[in-house]
């Protein structure tokens, strides 16, 4: 069928650029490396191991993806990795950035300045799955912000360099839980992006999480699907999605 056909070209995509980031040498090793990954998978680091990270995480470990998972306290998620078995691990930001291939930012938008001040150089031409939301109580200034300019601007704006795309950031941890790899038609996961290459990435992994992608379009479109967003928090099949946002069936 013409839709195996371009998931196929899309993970052969894929699996040449994490080729390539290996040859490049440009991820340093850590002191108990993984290994590469086996054929067809990459390495994640996820940057926020709470709700949506653990969760998205948890599902790219079960499809036979390493993750490295990163806190201020790494010792904090010995249980997560222990749960999840030997292609789990946990470790620092910096850690977590380095090993990565892709890397899922799921920490409190509040955050976000100070991680892409902090950590700018190990973002700079990462491809970076930006699930954070902002909420006036939590978030402050940066909520009006968001608000104002549009989420997938206002990410670029405290994360330069990164390739963003905005991904899992519409829906909550539990809708996501208890919807991947459903029976029937595979839930909905809206994502924008400017960079290509990054958003066929992201759109690997969103199947690998046991959903089905849809490209929105640029980071600009991601206004739509932000919290307090027309299309946030709709729980849909592809067709319903593309339709509810005007996109070709």
């Amino acid at each position: 069928m013409a839709s195996d056909h371009r998931v196929r070209a899309t993970r052969r995509a894929v699996l040449c650029l994490a080729l390539g980031a290996a040859l490049a040498g440009g991820r340093p090793a850590l002191a108990q490396d993984q290994g590469a990954p086996a054929a067809g998978k990459l390495r994640i680091g996820i940057v926020g191991a709470g709700n949506i990270g653990g969760t998205i995480g948890a599902l790219w470990v079960k499809a036979g993806h390493p993750v490295l998972f990163a806190s201020r306290h790494p010792e904090d998620l010995a249980p997560l990795v222990e749960k999840l078995g030997p292609l789990a691990r946990a470790g620092t930001v910096e850690e977590a950035l380095a090993f990565g291939d892709a890397v899922l930012l799921a920490v409190p938008y509040k955050a976000y300045p100070q991680v892409g001040q902090g950590y700018r150089t190990l973002l700079e031409g990462k491809i970076v799955l930006d699930a954070g939301n902002a909420t006036k109580a939590r978030d402050g200034d940066l909520a009006a912000e968001a608000e104002a300019n549009g989420i997938g601007a206002t990410s670029a704006k405290y994360l330069p360099g990164a390739r963003l795309v905005r991904v899992f950031n519409a829906a909550g941890a539990r809708v996501f839980g208890q919807n991947a790899h459903r029976s029937g038609a595979p839930m909905a996961v809206p994502l924008a992006g400017d960079d290509p290459k990054a958003v066929g990435v992201a759109e690997v992994l969103v199947r690998d999480a046991g959903f089905e992608p849809v490209l929105v379009g640029g980071l600009d479109a991601a206004r739509s699907f932000q919290m307090g967003g027309p299309q946030y928090g709709r729980d849909a099949t592809g067709a319903e999605a593309r339709k509810a946002f005007g996109l070709a069936p």
